[in-house]
């Protein structure tokens, strides 16, 4: 092996290591690669069209590439300065200012892309549930609020509010969703429900108030309650 072809081996050694490091040390980093992974099998799994599988692919390589240049700026900033500099702050707030904009375009163009096929799937199992009584949603929140409660004091970690095991606003926002879906029976409906409870979701990660997990757990207590409500009182 020549110098030359070690060469271009070492630098993409250097390169994997440099995304291996983002995924180690930021949060951000794996959030976007678990939202990433979602996407492409939600994707895949709704057969969508090439052109729209290319814009996935390119809207997700973006983020990707603007959060590992966050980090170089960030790692390059915190080396240069050893004290607080407003310069400083200025370089770091551009840099996160950055991936923002490529998160914000990568979930205008997830929903473009999957709004139709999603919408179509969901709206044949929603049509049992068209003409609910809108007192089913009260009650199948109220349930959801309980045991959150229920599983905060056993756990022991938090308030109903803040931090803890689930999260409550992750269950109530995934809660309040579904119950929209199969009180309305429109897949419309529930998806962009889905998509505000994602929101409020990431939210709690993002301010550190609970962790993925806690979030993921949260959502799934509230989807799960909604449903079983829906299913043993109105069939």
């Amino acid at each position: 092996m020549t110098a030359k072809s070690r060469s271009v081996l070492w630098s993409f050694n250097y390169a994997i290591g440099g995304v291996v490091y983002a995924l180690r040390t930021q949060r951000n980093m794996r959030i976007h690669v678990a939202a990433a992974l979602v996407t492409l099998v939600g994707t895949v799994a709704l057969r969508v069209s090439a052109i729209g599988l290319a814009a996935v692919i390119f809207a997700i390589s973006l983020v990707f590439v603007t959060e590992l240049v966050n980090t170089a700026i960030e790692a390059a900033v915190d080396l240069s300065v050893q004290s607080y500099d407003p310069l400083a702050k200025v370089a770091k707030d551009v840099a996160a200012g950055a991936v923002l904009i490529a998160a914000s375009n990568a979930v205008v163009i997830a929903y473009l892309v999957l709004f139709s096929p999603v919408q179509r799937y969901m709206q044949g199992g929603l049509g049992w549930a068209h003409a609910a009584p809108a007192s089913l949603t009260v009650v199948s929140l109220g349930i959801t609020v309980l045991l959150v409660i229920a599983l905060k004091a056993m756990s022991r970690e938090g308030s109903f509010l803040h931090g803890g095991w689930p999260s409550g606003h992750a269950a109530l926002a995934f809660g309040a969703a579904v119950a929209l879906g199969y009180a309305t029976g429109s897949a419309g409906a529930l998806v962009l429900g889905l998509f505000i409870a994602v929101l409020v979701a990431q939210s709690r990660v993002e301010g550190e108030i609970h962790t993925i997990p806690q979030v993921l757990l949260g959502a799934l207590l509230g989807t799960l309650t909604v449903t079983a409500v829906y299913q043993v009182f109105f069939r």
